[in-house]
């Protein structure tokens, strides 16, 4: 059986991303704070002297053996890139809110940002959505949305 496990997020402050994912999204810390480092870490990494800290979140809405959102800050990494929804690679989190306009309202009393605006698709046999594109306080592309 596969089972969809995790997926990491780089940050360059990895305790402020912890606290924003867990205030705004319901996220919950699900281990110890990771101190990795080491020879086999870095086989792992392909990184001399790789070293990364951080923990996972659990994410909502997927009980106590739901995928996790690893966030880890690596010593000496490289400057972040941009957000674009058009780069190569993965783009974007999103989280079925309850009230996109709300929750929207939130990212950015938190330190987030629009990266596009507020809009609704009538899109055929699947339903109404509303949605937008926004940045969390690094960056990273988060989506907001509802079906109706």
């Amino acid at each position: 059986m596969i089972r969809y496990a995790h997926t990491n997020l780089i940050a360059n402050d990895w305790h402020r991303l912890v606290g924003f994912y867990t205030r705004v999204f319901d996220c919950v810390a699900v281990s110890s704070e990771r101190d990795h480092h080491g020879a086999l870490f870095e086989a792992l990494t392909g990184i001399p002297g790789a070293r990364a800290k951080g923990c996972h979140l659990r994410l909502p809405g997927h009980g106590e053996q739901g995928p996790t959102l690893e966030i880890f800050q690596y010593t000496g990494q490289e400057p972040s890139l941009p957000p674009s929804l058009v780069r190569p690679g993965f783009a974007h989190l999103a989280f079925e809110v309850p009230d996109v306009e709300a929750k929207r309202a939130e990212v950015i009393r938190e330190g987030g940002r629009d990266l596009g605006n507020l809009v609704t698709l009538d899109i055929p046999g699947a339903g109404r959505l509303t949605l937008i594109y926004m940045c969390d306080p690094e960056g990273n592309i988060v989506e907001l949305q509802r079906w109706h």
